[in-house]
């Protein structure tokens, strides 16, 4: 990662660390000479990161990268700094002490993506188009051509980039932030601190038809969607992302999902808290997922399933049956040659046969 901040205005390490929440530091060992409080100006990987960047290593295999690190203080684990200090030659870096150096480096990221933007501008442009039934705070940013409905609620400090449109009665909540081209259907309702990128489609119809034989032969008549969608705090959407309305009961994002690129949740789904997705994942409509999952890209997980807590699904799984019980679940066919794969389907297909007959085997 290139360097965010001119080495002049960059903090000193312990004010760094001072800037940081979350008391995830539990001690920090001086290097020597310049690096004793050393300046950090960005961020590295432990091969790319120069001296005045800091780094991190959540593995003891990554240790020989660590010898011939340029950078100026590196996040390591406790069991780290212990070998560490048993080398002959004394390392010349500044340590910091963590349990969690990911976390730890994620947070510093954070900062840093903060301290290197511009002051934010607070305006509404003049080509926004504004309700004037909307209540909009004081300190919200409304960029070019953005359009916001009737009796719309925008909270203090949020974002709405050029070309949003958002439909009535939406309600979003402090602190929030939606990029470029976001659109939001009537009555969807988001917590504080959102991050919704753009393309992402909120509270569009979910996919419900009845036949309708009155109409034609195999014709299908429309099922009004009259729940909404309830986004809770924290949660991230990608780029593309569409999560529909329900049906009668309302579809549900808990506090802290996280959604990828791409991703289909149904009419109807509830998906727990600090749940989060990867690109390309669809969920089938009156699905609940729980709590603390992780579903891996491109899973296909079918409607009216309940997936319990801490259930970790690998990507390309299909889901077809309810998951009660915490723990990894993959089940993805291994690619191979074609003609390899030709005769191993073959000998899937007659699996049941084979079991018939090995019954039959067995009970002669």
């Amino acid at each position: 990662m290139p360097v965010l901040l001119n080495p002049d205005r960059a903090p000193a390490l312990s004010e760094l660390l001072r800037a940081i929440p979350g008391g995830l530091v539990q001690s920090v060992v001086p290097g020597i000479g310049q690096w004793t409080n050393p300046r950090i100006a960005g961020l590295g990987s432990l091969a790319s990161a120069g001296p005045n960047e800091i780094s991190f290593i959540v593995h003891p295999k990554y240790l020989d990268q660590l010898a011939l690190t340029q950078a100026s203080t590196v996040i390591v684990l406790p069991e780290i700094e212990v070998q560490l200090a048993q080398l002959a030659e004394p390392v010349h870096f500044a340590r910091v002490i963590c349990k969690h150096p990911y976390l730890l480096y994620a947070r510093i990221a954070q900062w840093f993506d903060w301290a290197r933007m511009p002051a934010r501008e607070i305006a509404i442009h003049a080509s926004a188009v504004i309700d004037p039934t909307a209540t909009i705070a004081p300190s919200v940013t409304i960029g070019p051509h953005v359009v916001i409905g009737p009796r719309c609620k925008i909270e203090a400090m949020s974002q709405i980039s050029a070309g949003c449109v958002i439909g009535a009665d939406v309600e979003i909540g402090a602190s929030s932030l939606l990029h470029p081209r976001v659109t939001i259907y009537d009555g969807v309702k988001i917590g504080a601190r959102a991050i919704v990128h753009s393309g992402a489609v909120l509270g569009a119809d979910g996919f419900g038809f009845a036949p309708d034989p009155t109409l034609a032969r195999g014709a299908w008549g429309k099922i009004p969607q009259l729940g909404s969608l309830l986004i809770g705090n924290d949660v991230e959407i990608g780029a593309n992302t569409t999560v529909d309305r329900g049906a009668l009961e309302n579809t549900i994002l808990e506090d802290g999902v996280k959604l990828d690129n791409q991703i289909m949740i149904g009419h109807n789904c509830r998906i727990g808290a600090h749940t989060a997705m990867a690109a390309c994942v669809g969920v089938a409509g009156s699905t609940t997922i729980g709590s603390r999952c992780t579903i891996g890209g491109a899973s296909m997980i079918s409607g009216h399933l309940t997936i319990g807590d801490d259930v970790h699904v690998s990507g390309g799984t299909a889901v077809t049956a309810n998951v009660s019980k915490p723990g990894r679940y993959t089940g993805v066919f291994p690619f191979a040659e074609h003609t390899d794969w030709q005769r191993n389907a073959a000998v899937i297909q007659q699996l049941s046969t084979l079991r018939k007959r090995l019954r039959k085997l067995e009970k002669e």
